[in-house]
């Protein structure tokens, strides 16, 4: 999608703050953190939302997050993993993206 920052991003066209990378994701800190740790995991491949996604990559993405969250120092005290789908639901960018958010007590319900 050339317009979408996401791509952007992934192509290199934007600089960002690389954690993670591998043939199907990438993992960027958010620009507007919303806890100490938050990073956002980036499939490379673009799709809309959850509701559209190609579910072997949402595996993929999944299956790193013990990972990621290990990587961010998170993984012991805990974290919370966020799929924002649609306007109502939060989504901002319309590329499938995951939250990965830790290093503060998180409340709930988050509105």
């Amino acid at each position: 999608m050339d317009d979408c920052i996401f791509c952007k991003i992934i192509k290199g066209e934007i600089p960002s703050k690389k954690v993670y990378e591998d043939e199907e994701m990438i993992v960027i800190h958010d620009v507007a953190p919303g806890a100490p740790c938050h990073v956002l995991l980036l499939p490379k491949k673009h799709m809309q939302n959850i509701v559209t996604a190609d579910m072997e990559i949402v595996k993929h993405v999944m299956s790193k997050v013990g990972e990621i969250a290990k990587i961010m120092g998170v993984d012991e005290s805990g974290f919370r993993v966020v799929i924002n789908t649609g306007v109502d639901g939060g989504q901002s960018v319309e590329h499938l993206h995951f939250h990965l958010l830790g290093g503060k007590m998180l409340g709930w319900p988050p509105c």
